[in-house]
């Protein structure tokens, strides 16, 4: 019986569910093993990009001319409409519209779904952060990190399963890739770019690995000997493939976050320039290189915020910071064969109203109520858009796509019945899409 069924179903009770991770802490069963989904699988693993503060929909994926021909017209209780500051162009093939602010993703509009009618149920970015990342508004449950390692495992035993590479920490902190009551292996393991991204990761003593080994031999069979005794607590098995997972991170890591075996071609493709291991460039480098080692999930947060209540203008640097590198993050998956199976997603915790009060002259609110997010690769219909919003851009007029839809979609692009991933816990089965979401089926190729 597989893991996630067997708590499901609920057949194990307390004594035989802590046996059950007992014994997968042992080096035969290791609880990361690659699962099987529901169904075949289009994207094997997910890269996702966050960009904190809430990202205005009409400055980027979903322009309006209308909106541009209109402003500084007054409507609605004295609300200004407010034009982009950005002209908008066709892109690819299919034509698809991106705003001059990102002038490289452009360049990749073929392989872009926009998704320009999701909304949320907050504006607040406390608790939208929660939302996009977990489903909940309140409280901290499992983020779809956790739970796309929850149900998939990892393809290697010796890197995280579930990675988020964050410098500066988003609204709603860590909880964002929290795995709450999911066994603790299915957390992020948050890396923090620059010269030492993992801190010590070589043995702290300078005897070297030979006897670190030693010492963690002892530590695991006194950690059994303890877990044994105790079948009813089920946290000590999480803890001790902790130790095992560390150990192969030291041996894997230092490989992974060189850069020496990339061509200067590649590097200037991305915008890496020499010494760099900080840049969101850096970073970008890195989730391809962590995704087409096994690792599941990686998250890429940028340190940088998109709250512009004021000074809309600073949107050419935040868009400058990531357009080069998102841009050959896609081409460089492409190239290399891992764009079908690799499910890029990009995505903010809501948007910006397209208005702005009679008293100001630039900036925009927090817009819960339409804003976009965008997929590419791993199954999806590339150079297209999903849903529509008004001429204005205010309100969504076609195909409205909340949060929980989006996440439904994202967990059936990797093979898996949103409804079915479940995890027994506190008396109830818990879902990443609560009690909601519908795939939303238009943008699967």
């Amino acid at each position: 019986m597989k893991r996630r069924d067997a708590i499901r179903t609920g057949i194990f009770g307390a004594a035989g569910l802590s046996a059950y991770f007992s014994a997968a802490s042992n080096a035969a069963a290791n609880p990361l093993a690659p699962q099987p989904t529901h169904f075949p699988a289009r994207a094997k693993r997910v890269i996702q990009i966050f960009l904190p503060g809430g990202v205005s929909h009409i400055d980027t994926f979903d322009p309006k001319a209308e909106l541009t021909a209109c402003d500084g017209k007054t409507f609605d209780k004295g609300k200004v409409l407010a034009a982009s500051q950005w002209g908008h162009a066709a892109g690819g093939q299919s034509g698809l519209e991106v705003s001059d602010l990102f002038p490289r993703l452009r360049d990749q509009a073929d392989e872009l779904c926009l998704i320009r009618s999701m909304y949320g149920d907050k504006a607040d970015h406390f608790e939208a952060t929660l939302s996009i990342h977990s489903g909940a508004m309140v409280g901290a449950l499992p983020g779809i990190g956790a739970w796309v390692s929850y149900g998939m495992g990892t393809e290697n035993p010796n890197l995280p399963s579930h990675v988020v590479f964050c410098d500066k920490l988003p609204y709603a902190g860590s909880q964002s890739w929290d795995s709450n009551f999911l066994p603790t292996y299915h957390q992020g393991t948050r890396i923090r770019p620059g010269d030492e991204p993992i801190p010590d990761l070589n043995p702290s003593d300078g005897t070297g690995h030979q006897r670190q080994a030693k010492e963690l031999e002892l530590l695991k069979r006194l950690n059994q000997h303890h877990a044994d005794a105790r079948p009813d607590d089920s946290r000590l098995a999480a803890r001790m493939h902790a130790f095992d997972a560390a150990v192969g991170l030291q041996r894997t890591a230092p490989e992974v976050f060189s850069v020496a075996d990339e061509d200067t071609a590649t590097l200037d493709r991305y915008g890496i320039k020499s010494g760099d291991t900080s840049s969101f460039a850096w970073q970008c480098l890195m989730a391809r290189r962590m995704s087409e080692r096994g690792v599941r999930f990686v998250e890429l947060v940028d340190r940088n915020n998109w709250d512009a209540h004021s000074k809309m203008k600073s949107y050419e640097g935040l868009a400058k910071n990531v357009d080069q590198a998102i841009a050959a993050l896609i081409a460089d998956l492409k190239q290399r064969g891992l764009l079908d199976e690799t499910l890029i997603v990009c995505c903010t915790e809501f948007g910006r109203t397209p208005y702005r009060k009679p008293e100001e002259t630039d900036g925009r609110g927090h817009y819960k109520n339409a804003f976009t997010c965008w997929l590419a690769g791993g199954g999806v219909r590339g150079g297209s858009a999903y849903g529509a919003t008004d001429e204005y851009g205010i309100e969504i007029v076609d195909q409205p796509a909340h949060i929980h839809d989006f996440h439904a979609t994202i967990l059936h692009l990797l093979g898996f019945d949103h409804e079915r991933l479940t995890y027994f816990y506190n008396g109830r089965d818990f879902r990443l899409t609560g009690l909601a979401g519908n795939v939303l089926h238009d943008v699967v190729a």
